[in-house]
Protein backbone atom coordinates (compact mmCIF):
# COMPACT_ATOMS: atom_id res chain seq x y z
CA UNK A 1 0.00 0.00 0.00
CA UNK A 2 2.96 2.24 0.45
CA UNK A 3 3.88 1.85 -2.48
CA UNK A 4 0.89 2.57 -4.45
CA UNK A 5 0.97 5.60 -2.13
CA UNK A 6 4.35 6.60 -3.53
CA UNK A 7 2.53 6.55 -7.08
CA UNK A 8 -0.37 8.44 -6.41
CA UNK A 9 1.47 11.09 -4.67
CA UNK A 10 3.97 11.56 -7.68
CA UNK A 11 1.26 11.75 -10.21
CA UNK A 12 -0.60 14.87 -8.40
CA UNK A 13 2.73 16.55 -7.85
CA UNK A 14 3.31 15.85 -11.78
CA UNK A 15 -0.62 17.42 -12.50
CA UNK A 16 0.22 20.59 -10.19
CA UNK A 17 3.95 21.50 -11.48
CA UNK A 18 5.78 20.21 -8.51
CA UNK A 19 7.66 16.98 -8.18
CA UNK A 20 8.17 14.27 -5.24
CA UNK A 21 11.18 13.94 -4.16
CA UNK A 22 11.53 11.87 -1.06
CA UNK A 23 8.39 9.70 0.39
CA UNK A 24 8.06 7.65 3.47
CA UNK A 25 5.02 6.36 5.82
CA UNK A 26 4.89 5.01 9.44
CA UNK A 27 2.14 3.42 11.03
CA UNK A 28 0.29 6.84 11.65
CA UNK A 29 1.66 9.36 9.22
CA UNK A 30 3.71 9.83 6.65
CA UNK A 31 6.66 11.95 5.25
CA UNK A 32 6.60 13.76 1.75
CA UNK A 33 9.31 15.95 0.26
CA UNK A 34 7.64 17.75 -2.57
CA UNK A 35 9.72 20.27 -4.50
CA UNK A 36 6.57 22.93 -4.41
CA UNK A 37 5.85 25.03 -7.81
CA UNK A 38 5.20 28.59 -6.32
CA UNK A 39 1.94 29.05 -8.17
CA UNK A 40 0.34 26.59 -5.79
CA UNK A 41 -1.30 27.08 -2.90
CA UNK A 42 -0.64 24.62 -0.03
CA UNK A 43 -3.73 23.83 1.47
CA UNK A 44 -5.23 23.02 -2.12
CA UNK A 45 -2.13 20.53 -2.64
CA UNK A 46 -2.46 18.93 0.65
CA UNK A 47 -6.24 18.52 -0.26
CA UNK A 48 -5.70 17.21 -3.69
CA UNK A 49 -2.55 14.89 -2.00
CA UNK A 50 -5.62 13.53 0.64
CA UNK A 51 -8.16 13.37 -1.92
CA UNK A 52 -7.08 11.48 -4.60
CA UNK A 53 -4.98 9.20 -2.29
CA UNK A 54 -7.67 8.18 0.01
CA UNK A 55 -10.39 7.96 -3.25
CA UNK A 56 -7.71 5.49 -4.96
CA UNK A 57 -6.58 3.78 -1.49
CA UNK A 58 -9.96 3.22 -0.66
CA UNK A 59 -11.24 0.99 -3.36
CA UNK A 60 -7.82 -0.74 -4.59
CA UNK A 61 -7.71 -1.49 -0.58
CA UNK A 62 -11.49 -1.64 0.63
CA UNK A 63 -11.10 -5.19 2.27
CA UNK A 64 -7.84 -4.10 4.00
CA UNK A 65 -8.78 -1.25 5.31
CA UNK A 66 -12.25 -2.59 6.32
CA UNK A 67 -10.16 -4.66 9.03
CA UNK A 68 -8.39 -1.67 10.58
CA UNK A 69 -10.93 1.17 10.38
CA UNK A 70 -14.64 1.24 11.02
CA UNK A 71 -15.40 4.69 8.86
CA UNK A 72 -14.16 5.43 5.49
CA UNK A 73 -12.11 8.28 6.48
CA UNK A 74 -8.24 7.46 5.69
CA UNK A 75 -6.41 11.00 6.61
CA UNK A 76 -7.22 13.34 9.01
CA UNK A 77 -8.06 16.94 8.18
CA UNK A 78 -5.21 17.88 9.25
CA UNK A 79 -1.41 18.26 8.08
CA UNK A 80 2.08 19.92 8.66
CA UNK A 81 4.18 21.96 6.38
CA UNK A 82 7.90 23.33 6.90
CA UNK A 83 9.73 24.76 4.51
CA UNK A 84 13.71 23.11 4.05
CA UNK A 85 14.92 26.66 4.22
CA UNK A 86 18.87 26.54 3.97
CA UNK A 87 18.82 22.78 5.01
CA UNK A 88 20.81 20.58 2.25
CA UNK A 89 17.99 18.12 0.99
CA UNK A 90 20.01 15.18 0.88
CA UNK A 91 19.68 16.00 4.57
CA UNK A 92 16.12 15.46 4.49
CA UNK A 93 16.01 12.81 2.28
CA UNK A 94 17.90 11.00 4.91
CA UNK A 95 15.40 12.15 7.38
CA UNK A 96 12.78 10.44 5.58
CA UNK A 97 14.10 7.58 4.55
CA UNK A 98 15.48 6.61 8.16
CA UNK A 99 11.61 6.75 9.59
CA UNK A 100 10.03 3.82 10.36
CA UNK A 101 8.12 2.17 7.55
CA UNK A 102 5.16 0.05 8.71
CA UNK A 103 5.10 -3.20 7.97
CA UNK A 104 1.80 -4.63 5.60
Amino acid sequence: MLERLRVIFANVCIKTKCQLIEFSGEPDHIHLLIDFHPDNNLSVLAGSLKSASSRIIQKEFSEHLATIYKKSVLWSSSYYVASTGGAPIERIKQYIQSQEAPSD
